[in-house]
């Protein structure tokens, strides 16, 4: 049997944001609904959600871009709760722990790629806010396998970004193999680029910065970067590897246009826009390419060790729970600075 500390029995209900059908973020397709508050089963726990950041994925998932894989469903995958119940056999986590709650909700553990430690390629995984409800609500379930407590540095809200924009920003960072005193390209100066900033700072790489929006330019000068730009600005120095953060396929030759020899290209984005046909010489001389699909629990594991030693600090900019049709429309436009965060009492 499964506990039900910390809710009350009069309490049946939670207040949630669904989503229905896939429209563009300026007709406002969440829509606040009652919705039953979720039992943990065997090997699960349940959160009470304090905060759930914003995601572009969320954004793509609203709009459409991905093809729906629930109906209705919780949008939401970077989750910050306190857990309040817990199901038949769950060892790893308590009631009252803080955890982290991100995309990757299971995998099947028996696939080849679960075998080979490429369980974010798994045949069957499922993911938070996208195969089963998500973090635009009061509570959430998910397998306490892949749940993970947050450093005592971050509050709830300021810890949020750390469980997408962080985790797949530290595998795109990781992919691309820079070293200390080597020149790394971010193109797009989001929730993910403002912290893998940090991350390759404290490793003493060079970050040079391609963005077309001012704010997000001066921000990355204050967290160190030694130059900014537009995309189609050319650095002082050649890049040795560079990430690609916005879904736009037209920064792909940009980007190669600039690496060195051997340089190394990451796209950390979940979709793309069509990339353009390639002149060969732009990616000639063992230059390579490599996207970023979903991250481990060791991706998990790492980061968040990493970003409480930095430690990391998250710029966040907070938003109501009923804001969030509001939010995603900032998010879309570029306008948020650093991550936004839905907070919830």
């Amino acid at each position: 049997m499964s506990s039900q500390v910390g809710v009350s029995p009069k309490m049946d209900s939670m207040r949630a944001l669904i989503l229905e059908h896939a429209h563009p973020v300026e007709e406002t397709p969440l829509r606040e609904a009652d919705l039953p508050i979720p039992t943990p089963g065997p090997g699960e726990v349940r959160v009470r959600v304090r905060a759930c950041g914003l995601c572009h994925t969320d954004l793509h998932t609203v709009e459409g871009d991905l093809p729906p894989h629930k109906s209705p469903v919780v949008p939401g995958h970077q989750i910050v709760g306190v857990i309040d119940a817990v199901g038949a056999g769950v060892t790893a986590h308590r009631e009252g722990d803080r955890i982290g709650v991100p995309w990757l909700h299971s995998t099947d553990g028996t696939c080849e790629f679960c075998h080979s430690g490429l369980e974010n390629l798994c045949l069957n995984a499922r993911f938070t806010g996208y195969d089963v409800d998500g973090g635009y609500a009061e509570y959430a379930v998910a397998p306490a396998e892949f749940c993970y407590p947050i450093p005592a540095v971050f509050s709830d809200e300021n810890a949020a970004p750390l469980l997408c924009a962080g985790i797949i920003g530290y595998r795109s960072y990781r992919l691309t193999a820079v070293r200390p005193g080597e020149n790394l390209g971010l193109y797009g100066f989001g929730a993910s680029a403002h912290l893998v900033i940090q991350l390759a700072r404290h490793e003493q790489c060079n970050i040079f910065v391609f963005t077309r929006n001012e704010a997000h330019r001066a921000l990355a000068r204050e967290l160190g970067a030694v130059w900014t730009g537009r995309a189609e600005d050319t650095p002082p120095e050649p890049l040795h590897a560079a990430i690609i953060f916005a879904p736009a396929g037209s920064l792909v030759p940009q980007a190669l246009r600039v690496l060195r020899k051997a340089g190394r290209l990451a796209l950390a984005g979940i979709t793309m826009s069509q990339i353009p046909a390639l002149d060969y010489s732009l990616l000639y001389h063992e230059k390579v390419i490599r996207s970023v699909a979903n991250s481990t629990r060791q991706d998990a594991r790492q980061f968040l060790a990493l970003a409480g030693e930095v430690p990391l600090k998250t710029e966040v900019q907070l938003f109501d729970l009923g804001q969030a049709n509001q939010a995603l429309q900032a998010l879309k436009k570029s306008e948020i600075r650093g991550a936004g965060v839905l907070r919830l009492s």
